[in-house]
């Protein structure tokens, strides 16, 4: 009877033993639209090492690029309900859930990037993550990885606003792109960035914007040769994903999460500020004419309206941001 007993107990044991890797493994898919050859893809391989140095085995994140687990649009929504997805996260996309996220991609914010840790130190940006996570069930991991200063990439030359008059330039579908593109004196076509090869390509669109890796990641410049540097967005993105289910993690996986996805952010930030001049090269080499002699106080003046678009941020937002710039 106790020979029987010690058997049943050893085979529960074993059979708890042999179920307890799968059943402790956390499985994460990590999403973005961009390319497997842009920055934002290395510093997302670097998050993924920090994870795995910090919680071993317990945490198993894949990367999913080129859309593969659909629309920028389509995989916050897969967040918002529960799916175990981390998105590569943007202000302009989070503002569909909390509008005041929405002024951190408003064009012409920034003078210096580095600035951007102020807004992110800061009692103001923590109000704005816990609004998130009540109105969208978001978690933010991080938002400091710089995603590069996005430039015009046109079939003409963009010097000041008079130069994009009549000028149909993609962008996402988001309210921020739309009205900086109209003040800046073109006109917003919503497309996909999956699309974008083909607007360009079949006359869709005569222009796009995006910082100099994705651009040259995406082979624009094989429809579009002249790229002028209106650097009108500092972008930053990061990593969001649902808080109810981030809040399920032990304390440690939290914390691994958390601080790896600040580190990747540090160094993409690092890498797109050693690689802008590099792309430009790549770019030349190609053919492409590189506009540099942009008339950005024009464009400064011209998208300055945009800030009163929204009427559904906080009252006195862009005053408090300013601020907290000192710019």
């Amino acid at each position: 009877m106790n020979n029987l007993l010690i058997l049943a107990v050893s085979g529960a044991v074993a059979t708890f033993a042999s179920l307890s890797p799968a059943a402790a493994e956390i499985q994460l898919r990590l999403a973005t639209v961009s390319s497997t050859s842009e920055p934002i893809y290395e510093a997302m391989e670097h998050f993924v090492d920090l994870v795995e140095q910090k919680v071993g085995e317990q945490v198993k994140i894949t990367i999913h690029p080129n859309g593969e687990l659909g629309s920028n649009q389509e995989v916050y929504e897969q967040v918002k309900i529960g799916a175990p997805v981390i998105q590569n996260s943007d202000p302009g996309y989070l503002s569909d859930y909390t509008p005041d996220f929405g002024i951190l991609n408003g064009p012409y914010l920034l003078s210096d990037p580095k600035n951007f840790n102020k807004i992110l130190e800061s009692d103001l940006f923590a109000r704005m993550k816990d609004d998130l996570r009540q109105s969208g069930n978001f978690e933010l991991l991080a938002t400091n990885w710089l995603f590069g200063a996005r430039h015009i990439i046109a079939d003409r030359e963009v010097r000041s606003p008079a130069d994009m008059e009549g000028l149909t330039i993609r962008v996402p579908p988001n309210v921020m792109w739309i009205e900086t593109m109209d003040a800046m004196g073109g006109r917003g076509v919503q497309l996909a960035w999956s699309e974008v090869y083909t607007g360009l390509s079949t006359g869709v669109v005569k222009a796009a914007e995006a910082p100099l890796a994705a651009l040259y990641a995406s082979k624009l410049h094989e429809n579009a040769k002249t790229v002028s540097m209106t650097g009108h967005f500092k972008a930053f993105v990061g990593l969001v994903m649902n808080s109810d289910l981030y809040a399920s993690y032990p304390q440690d996986v939290q914390d691994a999460l958390t601080s790896s996805a600040e580190e990747a952010g540090e160094f993409m930030t690092d890498l797109v500020l050693k690689s802008e001049e590099d792309f430009i090269r790549k770019l030349e080499a190609e053919g492409v004419t590189v506009v540099r002699d942009v008339d950005e106080v024009a464009f400064r003046e011209a998208t300055a309206s945009v800030y009163d678009a929204f009427p559904a941020w906080t009252p006195g937002l862009h005053d408090e941001i300013n601020a907290l710039l000192g710019e």
